[in-house]
């Protein structure tokens, strides 16, 4: 079992980890994502905003939970895409400033932005789907 991040073990069956229960989920407000690992991950969509979901993930930290993905991954600017995932652990421990700090970070450089998003056409949504989907997916290898 080898170890990344913040010394947290992790194991690997191909992408998705069939027939392990890996002690990881996905907080989503991607549809996209939700489709796509529907039956193979562990997946909480919200039907939320950007940083309402950050605001979400920052309750589960506060709760125990420890960041697995970096919440601002990706070369897209925060308040560009209304879309984010991120990986959480399942299981709770103490308090992890590591992930804390992290998300907290993260909504203070969003707080800078406007919010562009909602001025994007309908039709740009798909390709902003497809970005999180991406960055996600390949932190599920």
């Amino acid at each position: 079992m080898g170890k990344i991040g913040w010394n947290r073990p992790l194991r690997f069956t191909g992408r998705t980890g069939k027939g392990i229960d890996m002690d990881r989920f996905v907080l989503t407000n991607n549809p996209l994502v939700r489709e796509k690992l529907q039956g193979e991950e562990t997946v909480e969509f919200v039907e939320t905003g950007f940083m309402e979901l950050l605001s979400h993930a920052r309750d589960y930290i506060h709760g125990g939970h420890k960041l697995l993905t970096h919440p601002l991954s990706g070369s897209v600017k925060p308040m560009e895409t209304p879309y984010k995932s991120l990986m959480l652990t399942k299981s709770k421990g103490p308090l992890d400033l590591s992930s804390l700090g992290l998300i907290e970070n993260a909504l203070d450089a969003c707080r800078k932005f406007q919010f562009r998003y909602e001025k994007h056409p309908e039709r740009v949504a798909a390709d902003f789907q497809f970005i999180d989907w991406t960055l996600i997916e390949s932190a599920l290898r």
